[in-house]
């Protein structure tokens, strides 16, 4: 059964019949006519080439960034390769809600300069320019997707604002405590991010995994309850006011299990079993199983069962990973013209996605000699699946649709 057509896709992220702006840049490739097409190329270059940077400076080539270790390592995954997702699925997402224009052309061009900078600068000794390039990013983005849903009156939607000005006050604090200027540790601001994050991916995936099953696998059944989706993201939502108030650990356990509860019967709503002959959905539903696998591993860390670092893993490469390759993988086929099917090589990206988180996180367990093998694998395995997403897709996105319409 393969996931060919979505009727159903066009409330969420379905763009036709959007028109170039009188800010494009004459003679442009199409790799500026839409917000997803630069941002998610350039999510899954960095991506790729994230673990050479990293040994770069282990090796001492990068000696004089800002930004070092496992400071850089959560910084740039975060605010680099995900938010860079994140930018371009809401700008595309956000003009297709409202009927509005989102930036392309110059305008495009001067947010991903922006964010560009903001890597760059992390790899340097300018740290407070680093800084404000950092937290102008999400506040740039946050304007310009909060012009079409304020012109359009899409109250439904504002929340994606408030998160991304959030986001920007947790890399302000971030910063701020890398330079020794606030008396908080940079790691709760990388945390309390993370917790955004999945919140954003708690929303997205509650929307669009059930239709995408539906219209994908006929006859599949998924369903939604509104009680279970208030548990599951007000549950969220109440993790990070835990991370927050730093919540006792036996306390913190507690609602750690019950939300990943919440969770678990979120997805079994959902019939994961019945859509592995569709890569295109069973990808986003291991994804989001892996949300369960966090909250458990978090609850199970707080009593000190297991390190904190494997559940950030579980929520870093397995959520993050896994649902920003999916909806990449789906929305650049969707929005250039081309069937909603993943081929062999898209197949096996998402493989490679999956096998990185599962050594990342349970590598090991039960055999701690092979640990720094299994990260190292997983680095290699995540590196591979992203560089094959960029191999396959940087010539669809820098190309005009091959169904002639504009987008």
């Amino acid at each position: 059964m393969h996931d060919k057509t979505e009727a159903g896709l066009q409330p969420l992220i379905r763009i036709e019949g959007a028109s170039a702006t009188a800010g494009e840049p004459p003679a442009a490739c199409a790799l500026w006519r839409m917000g997803f097409r630069p941002f998610y190329l350039l999510a899954s270059l960095f991506a790729a080439s994230s673990v050479l940077l990293w040994i770069a400076q282990y090796s001492g080539v990068l000696s004089h960034a800002y930004l070092q270790g496992p400071a850089w390592h959560g910084h740039e995954m975060l605010f680099g390769f995900t938010l860079a997702v994140v930018a371009g699925f809401l700008l595309t997402a956000v003009r297709n809600w409202t009927g509005r224009e989102t930036p392309t052309g110059y305008a495009l061009m001067a947010l991903v300069a922006l964010w560009l900078a903001a890597r760059i600068l992390v790899l340097t000794p300018y740290a407070v320019a680093a800084m404000i390039a950092n937290v102008a990013f999400p506040l740039a983005l946050a304007v310009a997707i909060g012009r079409p849903l304020v012109q359009s009156g899409n109250r439904r939607n504002y929340f994606f604002v408030a998160l991304l000005v959030a986001l920007s006050a947790a890399s302000l604090v971030f910063h701020l405590s890398q330079l020794i200027v606030l008396p908080w540790l940079a790691l709760p601001s990388l945390h309390a991010s993370l917790d955004l994050i999945l919140f954003v991916v708690a929303v997205v995936g509650g929307r669009v995994i059930p239709m995408f099953t539906n219209n994908g696998v006929p006859g599949a059944g998924a369903t939604r309850r509104p009680w279970i989706e208030r548990a599951a993201l007000g549950g969220t939502l109440l993790v990070l006011a835990a991370d927050m108030l730093q919540l006792p650990g036996p306390a913190a356990a507690t609602l750690m299990l019950a939300v990943a509860a919440a969770h678990a019967v979120r997805l079994w709503l959902w019939k994961p079993w019945r859509v592995r002959h569709a890569p295109l959905v069973w990808i986003l539903h291991a994804a989001y199983a892996w949300v369960v696998a966090y909250f458990v591993l978090r609850g199970l860390a707080e009593i000190g069962l297991v390190d904190r670092v494997l559940a950030t893993h579980a929520l870093t490469v397995g959520v993050i990973g896994g649902m920003t390759l999916g909806m990449m993988t789906r929305t650049a086929r969707g929005h250039t013209g081309r069937v909603l099917i993943a081929g062999r090589l898209e197949t096996a990206s998402f493989v490679l996605v999956c096998l990185a988180a599962l050594l990342r996180v349970f590598g090991g367990i039960g055999f701690p000699g092979a640990y720094g093998m299994a990260v190292v694998a997983s680095g290699i395995c995540w590196s591979a699946a992203f560089g094959l997403y960029a191999a396959l897709y940087a010539s669809v996105l820098s190309r005009t649709r091959i169904d002639g319409k504009p987008g």
